[in-house]
């Protein structure tokens, strides 16, 4: 296990350089099973990422260019009807959209409308979507990396607390170190694709794997006293909600199982706390102006609320 999980943080990192700490969070966010958020300029090598991980994994990948014309129904998916010689040869049938695939790419989320945005929301909690009545169950697993240009750009409508809340780990790319973007533009086979590493097969079972991660009770303590001390402090515009707690939770059990130890500590908790709370503890307005997803306002409060908790008075 510890070598595919090397093997594979390695052959990411042939197509993102420089940026170890960010492919690990975006791998412990697959593992997880939960959702992930990047916030960056254009060009930083968010689409790259998401490529390079369905390519890893052997996973059917889609992208959906998300703009401000773009339709709930052009995402999910929409009933046609057919026209037959007999009565029995005329019936709807459903043609699936984009979204059935096992990681999709929303690109630019913040780009689409509202209603567009919301469209997501069954399909990234519930794991199906529901059209004219029928549910379909979507493909397993099942990834969704959503990109978002910052919300100073023109164009972007700030997604909503509840939507953020729906997207497990937010990070950020950001541009790179001068040695690794010299390296970028000596490469010659940037766009070769990435052999397959681990099978959807084995990905399964190291999500599973990761479930069964031991979490002592002076752990599940500590994530207990970070939640709370945000509800209770009287600092935070949004406290964390019960699926942060659980997020806190699978994501320290996720990065122990990369990291590969057989338990989670407190300092797995303390590695994933600013990609998984940030984005939750700001609010939209905090967003306005930002110039980068991890803009300074959320992860001040994110480390300011890690930093007021003492993990020996778990």
């Amino acid at each position: 296990m510890r070598s595919e999980i090397e093997k594979s943080l390695h052959a990411l990192g042939e197509k993102i350089l420089g940026k170890e700490h960010q492919l690990k969070l975006a791998l412990t966010c697959l593992l997880s099973n939960g959702h992930l958020l990047i916030e960056d300029l254009p060009g930083m090598g968010k689409t790259t990422l998401s490529h390079a991980l369905s390519q890893v994994f052997g996973l059917q990948y889609s992208r959906i260019q998300f703009t401000s014309d773009l339709l709930p129904s052009d995402m999910l998916g929409v009933n046609i009807f057919h026209s037959g010689e007999t009565n029995t040869d005329k019936q709807f049938s459903f043609r699936h959209g984009p979204i059935f695939s096992q990681v999709v790419l929303a690109d630019e989320l913040n780009r689409a409308s509202p209603k567009t945005q919301s469209a997501l929301l069954e399909a990234m909690e519930e794991r199906q979507v529901s059209i004219d009545g029928t549910t379909h169950a979507l493909p397993s697993p099942f990834f969704v990396i959503a990109t978002q240009n910052p919300s100073s750009q023109s164009g972007t409508y700030p997604l909503p607390e509840s939507q953020l809340d729906r997207f497990f780990m937010r990070i950020s790319l950001g541009y790179p170190q001068w040695d690794a973007e010299k390296a970028m533009l000596k490469q010659t086979n940037s766009t070769t694709p990435l052999e397959q590493i681990i099978d959807e097969t084995r990905l399964k079972t190291m999500q599973q794997e990761v479930n069964n991660i031991h979490a002592s009770d002076a752990l599940i303590h500590y994530i207990l006293m970070l939640v709370n001390e945000s509800r209770n402090n009287g600092t935070y515009p949004n406290p964390l909600s019960p699926r942060a707690s659980r997020a806190l939770l699978q994501g320290a059990k996720a990065w122990a199982f990369i990291s590969n130890k057989a338990f989670a500590t407190p300092e797995d908790v303390q590695a994933v706390f600013t990609a998984i709370t940030a984005h939750r503890l700001s609010s939209s307005q905090h967003n306005e102006g930002a110039t980068f997803g991890d803009n300074a306002s959320s992860i001040v409060l994110s480390r300011q609320l890690l930093e007021s908790v003492d993990p020996l008075a778990a």
